[in-house]
């Protein structure tokens, strides 16, 4: 005979993964880093350039 137990569904190990607060946090993080990465680089353009002896 069943008991009539409850089964409860258990939510994926990533379930909080696609919650729209969630995808914006790390929109915005992944926004951050490739600013300052991209700072970084045209800091290194800048330096080259200036190390360059100047022809004309």
């Amino acid at each position: 005979m069943h008991h009539g137990r409850r089964h409860f569904r258990r939510r994926g190990i990533g379930h909080r993964w696609y919650e729209p607060e969630r995808v914006l946090e790390r929109l915005e993080e992944y926004q951050r880093d490739l600013e300052q990465e991209l700072a970084d680089v045209a800091d290194l353009i800048k330096r080259l350039k200036e190390s360059q002896p100047q022809t004309a």
